[in-house]
């Protein structure tokens, strides 16, 4: 297709360092700012010191704690210390505990047009309501672009979503998210950019646009996108930033790949039944479905608005006796201007349950549901276990809906709680960045604190030019990273100490993974389609890798974990469907020539060595992909490419 009259055309003509614009290729963009979280900010870090840099190299990067907040033991607390030292001696802002989520905090503090931005968290996109070209993606790939390098993806084909029209009463931006994931599914947005435009795109505020930008991750896309104008410049504006917006629109006549229409105005309330965010249906076919526990924040609806919103419908009510109402206002900021306009105490008064300034219940940690409960929350996923209670029914909804569950004790249309209240943006925002650590100039004098629960990268072998491997697992389509590694308050903390949080390798899934694996030299993984969607936690990739997975096979993959995977050595091969069906758990696999296999060839030939049929596996790799592999991870051919050797 032809770019450069999209806006995503636009934004990635101006960072291009390598390759051509031209869909399909691999391309190396510029990153201009990066973002990590606690959770998976320790191993950036580690990785990033390991290349012997004296500073950061981004015109901004962000070191975020809103993860793992919750402090059981010493864990967390020496990671966050381990953070903010990290960030001050190589030169990256520092977002304290308690100063909110990172994507509303960079919303908010630090986002501007027509950048781009890479973080180690897979909801990076929210920032594409602001009109950057947010990505998510695995922590080594944030720690290079820390460095300097380029940031390599397949140049994607791009969508319009042409909004048309404006939300009717009650129906909110949580809608219109679910109702594309309805349309598109969960791999619909795969190898494609979200771009919106569309004369219905201005009836958005830049929040309501950055909770559709943060959900377009659950459709497999790279990121989603909104063009920056007016509503962009009174955001920025009222965040003290006016300075920072520039116009940024797609040019006339500019064609895409294909365009989504959505009339706005059509819109009913929808929710994500359990349990992905594509099992969409209208909440009217709902009705009758008894609540236990209704969340309202996460990154996803935790801005001022939102807020605002919910405490509106909640003032002079009580939450049904039935229910337990918690709420995670999603920044400091959000939080203190409920509390001085008398929001908060609406809430409280009601029965709400404030909880800290922070991802909380979304990552699992806390407030998990009763077993076998009914959780309605505004967050943007809801697979099996990831509440923190396997059994749990959860449903994904708008701040409105929510509120009409917590009320009523049932999921609710909003209508019925009578006259919808129209909430006004603010003229101002609530500006105090005291909670946000500027860096010194020259950090050099400056020690990093490393806990005993920090451990060091350990070294990754090269590709070997024989395998063989033991088909450990077979599983189905669509295995979240959540399966491979659970998130939740007894795993987060070990995020930094990779022999121990290797142990919790497919706990939930197939418990005894680890130790199993443990007993084989080498193994394999065997998947179904668009294995390992949903966050971008690499661990799910360095952990199994660390257990002896040296390939895995499957009929597709979600685009982040297959980068994790090539980033750590492990081979991603992609399986027909008649072969998924012969091969079997406990199946030996030899893979012979692999170099020579993975270095110039699209197909790698194996040969089941009990069964004795030889079946082949598609490599669907680029030149540098297959020299990562090769050299056995990102990092070994990151610091064979600095030495200089072939």
């Amino acid at each position: 297709m032809a770019y450069e009259d999209t806006l995503t055309g636009q934004v990635l003509a101006s960072h291009l360092m390598e390759g051509r614009l031209t869909s399909g290729e691999e391309i190396g963009i510029r990153i201009d700012q990066t973002l990590t979280q606690d959770a998976t900010g320790t191993l950036v870090y580690l990785e990033f010191m390991s290349m012997g840099l004296d500073r950061v190299r981004t015109r901004r990067s962000v070191s975020y704690v809103d993860h793992n907040t919750l402090q059981t033991g010493f864990e967390n607390a020496d990671d966050h210390r381990f953070l903010q030292s990290a960030a001050a001696r190589y030169g990256a802002y520092f977002s304290r505990p308690g100063n909110g989520i990172c994507h509303q905090v960079h919303l908010e503090r630090f986002g501007v047009p027509g950048q781009t931005l890479l973080g180690s968290d897979s909801h990076t996109p929210t920032s594409g309501g602001l009109g950057m070209l947010a990505m998510g993606a695995g922590g080594l790939d944030v720690a290079l672009a820390m460095a300097g390098a380029p940031f390599f993806m397949i140049a994607p084909r791009v969508s319009l979503i042409r909004l048309t029209g404006e939300l009717p009463p009650w129906v909110g931006a949580k809608d219109v998210i679910l109702y594309i994931l309805q349309r598109l599914g969960v791999k619909g947005g795969l190898g494609r950019i979200m771009e919106y435009g569309g004369p219905g795109a201005a009836s958005l505020s830049v929040p309501e646009r950055a909770t559709i930008a943060n959900m377009g991750a659950e459709l497999g896309a790279w990121t989603s996108i909104f063009p920056s104008d007016d509503v962009t410049h009174r955001f920025l504006k009222a965040q003290e930033r006016k300075d920072d917006w520039t116009p940024l629109a797609a040019r006339d006549g500019a064609v895409y790949d294909d365009v989504v229409d959505i009339d706005l105005s059509a819109l009913v309330p929808l929710a994500a039944c359990p349990s992905s965010p594509d099992a969409v249906r209208p909440i009217r076919e709902l009705s009758g479905v008894k609540v236990d526990q209704v969340a309202i924040g996460s990154c996803t609806n935790s801005s001022y608005m939102d807020l605002k919103t919910a405490a509106t419908l909640l003032k002079g009510k009580r939450v049904h006796p039935d229910v337990s109402l918690v709420v995670s206002p999603g920044s400091r900021q959000v939080l203190a201007m409920l509390a001085r306009d008398g929001a908060l105490a609406d809430m409280i008064e009601a029965g709400a349950r404030i909880l800290e300034v922070a991802c909380g219940p979304c990552i699992g940690m806390g407030q998990a549901p009763p077993s076998g409960g009914v959780s309605v929350r505004t967050y943007n996923r809801n697979f099996p276990g990831r509440s923190g209670t396997p059994d749990a029914q959860v449903y994904l909804c708008g701040p409105q809906a929510a509120v009409a569950a917590a009320l009523t004790g049932y999921l609710t249309e909003p209508h019925e709680l009578g006259e919808a209240p129209v909430i006004q943006e603010p003229d101002v925002f609530l500006v105090d960045d005291s909670m946000i650590l500027t860096p010194p100039d020259d950090g050099r004098e400056i020690t990093v604190h490393m806990g005993p629960n920090i451990k060091s990268l350990p070294a990754l072998e090269p590709l070997p030019d024989e395998m063989h491997l033991d088909i450990l697992l077979k599983v189905g389509d669509h295995i979240t990273t959540d399966d491979i590694l659970p998130g939740g308050a007894k795993v987060l903390p070990l995020r930094s100490n990779l022999p121990v949080i290797s142990e919790h390798v497919y706990a939930l899934k197939a418990p005894g993974f680890a130790a199993r694996a443990r007993q084989h030299r080498a193994v394999t993984i065997l998947g179904g389609e668009n294995y390992g969607q949903g966050s971008s936690r690499e661990h799910a990739a360095l952990a199994p890798r660390y257990l002896g997975v040296r390939a895995v096979l499957a009929k597709s993959f979600a685009r982040l974990h297959r980068a994790n995977l090539i980033n750590f050595g492990v081979v991603p091969a992609l399986v027909k469907e008649e072969t998924y069906a012969r091969l079997e758990e406990g199946d030996c696999i030899g893979f012979l020539d692999l170099r020579r296999s993975v270095a110039e060839s699209e197909q790698l030939t194996a040969r089941t060595e009990d069964k004795g049929f030889t079946f082949e596996s598609r490599l669907d790799l680029s030149t540098r992909e297959r020299e990562i592999l090769l050299a056995g991870g990102r990092l070994n051919f990151q610091r064979r490419a600095l030495s200089g050797e072939p």
